[in-house]
């Protein structure tokens, strides 16, 4: 766990993955914590970079400071630590409050969005009287005392008989956060609604629910479809507020689903330029593919675009192979025929995240089935670049 300091206030929030993927922010409900997504993130760090971040007053992320808190305060915090993270665009997942955020963010930062997928959350969520007079309860009684009543309503009955401690623990985590943020995000919540906010966005959508729930049930969510131009929608049978929580392998694959990137017809109409340039960004950084658009003119442009189509597009923005791999094949094809782009793909490697030891093995490949010269170029050239360390 890492700490950003935003406006004032301390953060809690972890970075994890390759700086070369693409990144998934991952924001938690109203009372528990960035822990919700433990049993999720391994599935996604082969493909993906995720970030979590733990809300104001809860987990290890400081208390609110004013008197009034938003969903633009949150969306802006979400930002915040995109920008930290170096990302410009970004998918986004969000449970409860945090597909509040998710809301925001699409009605007011859709042009940063690579998709949006919302689970257990609605344009409007219950009402002003319930959470204004369950503000004024937190206030008055505190967290530890109402939690033995909230956290029940967040899991179906089967969640407890699978986990007989799930509801001592959350409620333990729930009883240390803050009285006074809790209650502005429930107020927050009565106040703050999406209703009209969010058709024709251009965001790629997708709504989760929990047949289960009883704080956002499924006509909550078809409501927010409905919001969205009917957005598609699953609901999770047997499941209650939480599916990263008491579905986790079955939410992360369909969370990779959402994610993947969808090439379309490639045979009849191959892949659109702008799904390879994301992609080249990505992995080779935003500053040099703009040394390389900015280096084109009339005779290479062509090219470039045929590349950014070709090689990024189909290639390395198909799922069938994680980044990593086409890293260590690209690496060893380059290095057996000794071009000159081996150097770029090196430093690629780099990013993407291959240890000293992949890299060895790969060159070791290339010295026994293309040659110990090719081999041994390559070997000097990651050298100059860093790789290894010295033995003495």
């Amino acid at each position: 766990m890492a700490f950003h300091t935003i406006n004032g206030r301390s953060v809690a929030y972890r970075l994890l993955g390759a700086e070369s993927n693409p990144l998934v922010v991952l924001a938690h409900p109203l009372g528990m914590s960035q822990a919700v997504w433990d049993d999720v993130i391994p599935a996604l760090l082969s493909r993906y970079r995720v970030l979590t971040w733990d809300l104001p007053g809860h987990g290890a992320s400081q208390a609110v400071s004013g008197e009034q808190i938003t969903p633009a305060d949150l969306a802006a915090e979400a930002l915040a630590l995109v920008e930290l993270a170096g990302a410009q665009r970004f998918h986004f997942a969000g449970t409860s409050i945090g597909g509040v955020v998710g809301q925001q963010l699409i009605a007011a930062h859709s042009d940063r969005l690579l998709s949006a997928t919302l689970t257990n959350t609605g344009a409007v969520i219950g009402n002003p009287d319930l959470w204004n007079t369950r503000a004024g309860r937190v206030r008055q009684e505190g967290l530890a005392a109402m939690s033995q009543e909230i956290v029940p309503r967040w899991f179906a009955p089967a969640a407890f008989e699978a986990s007989p401690a799930l509801k001592a623990g959350w409620c333990i985590q729930m009883g240390r956060g803050d009285d006074e943020s809790y209650a502005q995000l429930c107020e927050m919540l009565g106040r703050d609604t999406f209703t009209g906010k969010l058709a024709a966005k251009n965001v790629k959508v997708q709504l989760f629910g929990g047949s289960e729930d009883m704080a956002t049930p499924p006509a909550t969510l078809e409501a927010l479809a409905a919001e969205f131009d009917d957005a598609p929608l699953e609901i999770f049978d047997g499941v209650g507020h939480v599916p990263a929580v008491e579905a986790p392998a079955l939410f992360a694959e369909k969370l990779l689903a959402v994610l993947a990137t969808d090439l379309g017809d490639v045979a009849n109409h191959g892949v659109a330029y702008a799904t390879g340039l994301e992609t080249r960004k990505q992995v080779l950084g935003e500053e040099h593919v703009a040394r390389s658009t900015a280096n084109a003119n009339s005779l290479d442009a062509p090219f470039q675009q045929m590349i950014t189509r070709l090689a990024w597009g189909e290639l390395w923005s198909n799922d069938d192979l994680t980044r990593r791999e086409r890293s260590m094949i690209t690496t060893g094809i380059l290095a057996a025929l000794g071009r000159e782009e081996l150097m770029l793909h090196l430093k690629t490697a780099k990013r993407i995240g291959l240890t000293q030891a992949e890299l060895r093995q790969v060159l070791m490949h290339v010295a026994i089935y293309g040659g110990v010269p090719a081999a041994n170029h390559a070997f000097a050239l990651a050298k100059e670049l860093g790789w290894g360390e010295s033995l003495s």
